[in-house]
């Protein structure tokens, strides 16, 4: 009987690991606006889906450290972004109690 010789089927890059990549980095480019909070939870949307494809065969697939790098920094441009979003409410709030202020005292 002749040998079999089977090559082993190469390892295919998981598809969405640079997006997610790219949108964690501008995620925390931006994270001192709104846009870094939208940008990180799209990212973060993302890699969870590619993550769950390498958990099930590891073996398969190429790239989950740029997939892991893109969700860390999806998750601190979450943070970044929510604390930007934070920041500018409670400023809001003293100006505009502030000026409220302000205008009780003015007489017409």
């Amino acid at each position: 009987m002749a040998e079999q010789k089977t090559t082993p089927e190469p390892k295919k890059q998981l598809p969405n690991a640079s997006a997610a990549l790219i949108l964690g980095i501008l995620s925390i480019v931006s994270g001192c606006f709104m846009l870094g909070l939208v940008l990180g939870i799209i990212g973060l949307a993302i890699s969870s889906k590619d993550k769950r494809m390498y958990d099930e065969n590891p073996q398969a697939y190429t790239g989950y450290g740029s997939l892991n790098a893109g969700r860390i920094l999806s998750i601190i441009g979450i943070v970044l972004g929510g604390l930007s979003v934070f920041i500018s409410l409670i400023w809001g709030l003293i100006v505009g109690g502030a000026f409220l202020s302000f205008l009780n005292e003015v007489t017409y």
